[in-house]
C-alpha cells in the first residue's frame, strides 16, 4: 500500500522532533551527573580595552569570511559543474542553522562548567549574557565582553561541520546534511570544544577544566576541535555512504580551478582571525600566531610545488592550493606556540605526510574522500598537534608553555615526552569521540531521512536534482 506523502512527512517531522527531545535530555542527564559546583567566588576586577574588543570583532568577521564565501568557492571549485551549487547551499545552510544552535545551547554546552566531557544548560539561550558581561582573556584580569566571545566561538563551531561535507560531495541527500550536522555538532563538537578549550581562566586556573585540557595538551586554534574532529567525521561518512557512482570510472576533475584558488586565498586571509584572533587580545601572541600563519603556509606551497614537480613532472595549481591548506591546517593548533622557524619546518613537514595521504594512501585503500578532507584536515591536524607538543619548546624557538599555577604566569616546557604525551592523548580522544560518534550518527540520519542521492539524481547532478536550480546556464 502506498503511503501518502502527507503521513510519511508527518511521520518524519515526528521522528525528527522526538529525536531532538531525546537528544535534549541526554545532555542534561549527562550534565546533571557532574558533582556540585562550588561556591562562586567574588568576582575579580577585570579592564577591558577597547582595541582588544575591536581585533576580537574584526577576528570573528574573518572566520566566517573564511566559511562563507572562502570554503564554499573552494569545496565548489572542486566539484563537477552539475554539483556546485549543491556545495555552495550545505555551506551557507550549514553555517545559518549552527549559528542559531550554539545560541539556544551550543555555547552553554561548550563553555560553561558541567563535567569534564560537556557543560550545562545554565547559558542555554545565552541566559545571563548580556553586555555587562565578561570573559576573561589568557592575561590575568584582562577580559573582552562575552558577547564578542560567544560569537567568535560561534564561528567555528559553523566552519567544522562544512568542512566535512568535502569528504562525501556530489552523493549526499541535503536533508540528510543538514539532519547530521544538528546532531553532529550537539553530540560531537560541543564535547570537544569542552573538552579542549574550558577552563577557569588565569582568574581561577584551579577550577575544573575540560578533559583534554587536564591531560596539559595544548591548541592554539583548533587542530584538534576543528581539524581532527571533521576530517576523521569525514572519513567515517565517505566509507558508510560509499563511492561516487563512477569512482576512478569518469572524468571527476574541478570543474573550476579559478574558484578554488579565490576560496583558497579566501581561507588564508580568513586564517589570520582565525589563529591570531584565537589569542583573544592585540598583543605580541597575536602577532606570533600572524606570522607564524604565513610562513607556515608559505612553506607548505612551496613544499608540495616541489613534490609535485619531482614526482609528476609539473607542478599543479590544485597541488599548491592543497598545501596552502595544509600548511593552515598544521599550524592552528601551533599559531600561538611555536616560533616562526618552527612554523616553516612544520609547514614543510605536514606537506610530505599529507601528499603521501592523498597521494598513496586513498588509493591503496581505494576509499572515495571526494576533496581529501581527511588526508589534509585529519593527518594534517595530528601532524601539527604533536608538532606542537615538541616545537613549543623554548629551545627550538618555541614560546613555552604559560603555567596558571605561578605566581608571574612564567612559561616553561615540562619536556618532549612528557608534552608529545599529552598532545597525543588529546588525538586519540578526539579520534575516538569524533569517530564513533560520527558512525552512530549517520546511521541514525540514514534510518530516518537516508543518506545518499538516488542514482538518478547522482546522474543528473544534486544542483537540479536537490535545489532545482543550476549553478550555470549556458
Amino acid at each position: 500500500m502506498k503511503i501518502p506523502t502527507s503521513l510519511t512527512s508527518a511521520a518524519r517531522s515526528t521522528l525528527m522532533g522526538s529525536l531532538a527531545l531525546i537528544a535534549f535530555g541526554s545532555l542534561a542527564a549527562f550534565a546533571q551527573e557532574a558533582a556540585p559546583a562550588a561556591p562562586a567566588a567574588a568576582a575579580p576586577a577585570f579592564t577591558v580595552d577597547k582595541g582588544d574588543t575591536t581585533w576580537m570583532m574584526i577576528s570573528t568577521v574573518l572566520v566566517l569570511l573564511m566559511t562563507i564565501p572562502g570554503l564554499a568557492l573552494f569545496y565548489g571549485g572542486l566539484v563537477r559543474a552539475k554539483n556546485m551549487l549543491s556545495v555552495l547551499m550545505q555551506v551557507f545552510t550549514i553555517t545559518a542553522v549552527v549559528m542559531l544552535i550554539w545560541v539556544f545551547y551550543g555555547y552553554s554546552l561548550a563553555f560553561t562548567p558541567g563535567n569534564a566531557f560537556v557543560g550545562g544548560f545554565s547559558k542555554a539561550f545565552l541566559a545571563g549574557v548580556d553586555v555587562t558581561t565578561l570573559s576573561e582573556t589568557f592575561s590575568k584580569g584582562v577580559a573582552i565582553p562575552e558577547l564578542v566571545f560567544v560569537i567568535f566561538q560561534m564561528t567555528f563551531a559553523c566552519i567544522t561541520p562544512a568542512l566535512i561535507v568535502g569528504a562525501f560531495a556530489e552523493r549526499i541527500k541535503f536533508s540528510a546534511v543538514v539532519l547530521f550536522v544538528i546532531l553532529w555538532v550537539t553530540f560531537v563538537y560541543f564535547p570537544i570544544a569542552h573538552m579542549v578549550w574550558f577552563w577557569g581562566g588565569p582568574s581561577a586556573y584551579s577550577d575544573p577544566g575540560g578533559l583534554i585540557w587536564g591531560f596539559g595538551a595544548i591548541d592554539f586554534a583548533g587542530g584538534t576541535v576543528v581539524h581532527i574532529n571533521a576530517g576523521i567525521a569525514g572519513l567515517v561518512g565517505a566509507l558508510m555512504i560509499g563511492k561516487r557512482a563512477g569512482y576512478k570510472k569518469d572524468i571527476m576533475a574541478p570543474h573550476s580551478m579559478t574558484l578554488t584558488m579565490v576560496g583558497a586565498s579566501l581561507l588564508w586571509v580568513g586564517w589570520f582571525g582565525f589563529n591570531a584572533g584565537s589569542n583573544l587580545e592585540a598583543n605580541a601572541y597575536a602577532g606570533l600566531a600572524m606570522i607564524n600563519t604565513f610562513v607556515a603556509t608559505a612553506a607548505a606551497t612551496v613544499m608540495w610545488i616541489l613534490l609535485e614537480s619531482i614526482l609528476r613532472g609539473k607542478a599543479s595549481m590544485l597541488g599548491a592550493v592543497s598545501g596552502a591548506v595544509a600548511g593552515l591546517v598544521a599550524v592552528t593548533p601551533a599559531a600561538g606556540f611555536v616560533g616562526p622557524t618552527g612554523a616553516i619546518v612544520l609547514g614543510a613537514v605536514v606537506t610530505v605526510v599529507c601528499y603521501f595521504f592523498v597521494a598513496v594512501v586513498k588509493n591503496t585503500f581505494d576509499y572515495d574522500d571526494s576533496l581529501d578532507v581527511f588526508g589534509i584536515h585529519c593527518v594534517g591536524g595530528i601532524v601539527g598537534a604533536l608538532g606542537t607538543g615538541i616545537l613549543v619548546n623554548p629551545a627550538l624557538g618555541g614560546a613555552g608553555i604559560v603555567d596558571y599555577s605561578t605566581a608571574d604566569f612564567a612559561a616553561g616546557y615540562a619536556g618532549t615526552a612528557t608534552q608529545l604525551w599529552a598532545q597525543f592523548k588529546g588525538v586519540a580522544v578526539t579520534l575516538l569521540w569524533s569517530g564513533i560518534g560520527s558512525a552512530i550518527l549517520y546511521k541514525i540520519v540514514d534510518l530516518i531521512v537516508g543518506l545518499r542521492a538516488s542514482p538518478e539524481a547522482e546522474r543528473e547532478g544534486l544542483d537540479l536534482t536537490s535545489h532545482g536550480e543550476a549553478a550555470y546556464h549556458s
